[in-house]
């Protein structure tokens, strides 16, 4: 399940590109929270605070218990987004979803499977993941990491569909029971060129039999001409 990790905000005055740029000279990151029954809100949180969280996430929704300076108690935030500099790929800015840790939420779980399928092993089959990450609604403390998913069993043609993942406790799907998240694929057989040949020397002997009835034909008109001086002779 996905753990609540505490992290320290505190308001943010300063906005527009120029308070951005000095916010982060001072190692702070513009952050944002919004949703549920909160008014959205400007936040900054230190650098180091929001690397060391997001370096030890083990999954990608990060649970925060945010504790923002001047607040008479903390909020319950999921990281919704995180983006980083094209240049140096460091964070420059996070976004926070507040939630409610009595209500329902939904979130993209990735899917991981474990396990070598009887069919690639056995038969060399090719596994196909047809799912990457799998819509689930849960209580934010059920929240699950990621999804496992033993594919251990499967043969050729075999499949395993969302209604057969066993899912944690008080963890629904939000997707037709009937999706296919994996499945073994018969492997592929390539065709040996050594029947393109065959067709080749199979296709020669009639361009030889078309020559030798030129050739019969050519042999005939002498015949023609041995006839025509016994016809004289008759005459005479």
């Amino acid at each position: 399940m996905a753990k609540q990790v505490k992290l320290k905000a505190e308001p943010r005055t300063n906005v527009g590109r120029s308070g951005v740029t000095k916010l982060r000279a001072r190692g702070l990151i513009p952050a944002v929270i919004y949703g549920g029954n909160v008014k959205p809100q400007s936040l900054q949180v230190a650098a180091r605070d929001i690397n060391a969280m997001m370096s030890h996430a083990s999954g990608e929704n990060v649970l925060v218990d945010l504790e923002i300076a001047g607040e008479k108690s903390n909020l319950a935030a999921l990281v919704q987004e995180v983006q980083h500099s094209p240049v140096r790929g460091e964070i420059v800015h996070v976004d926070f979803h507040a939630i409610s840790m009595d209500e329902a939420i939904q979130a993209e779980v990735p899917l991981e499977p474990t396990g070598t399928p009887v069919g690639v092993k056995t038969f060399g089959g090719l596994l196909e993941q047809s799912l990457r990450s799998l819509a689930i609604e849960c209580l934010p403390r059920d929240l699950p990491d990621r999804i496992v998913v033993d594919v251990s069993q499967l043969n050729i043609g075999d499949s395993i569909h969302v209604r057969d993942i066993q899912l944690p406790s008080g963890v629904a799907a939000k997707v037709p029971a009937d999706l296919t998240s994996f499945s073994v694929l018969a492997p592929v057989v390539e065709e040996e060129p050594v029947a393109v040949e065959a067709e080749a020397a199979a296709a020669g002997p009639e361009v030889i039999t078309e020559k030798k009835e030129e050739g019969e034909a050519t042999g005939a008109a002498p015949a023609a001409k041995e006839k025509a001086p016994k016809e004289k002779e008759q005459k005479k």
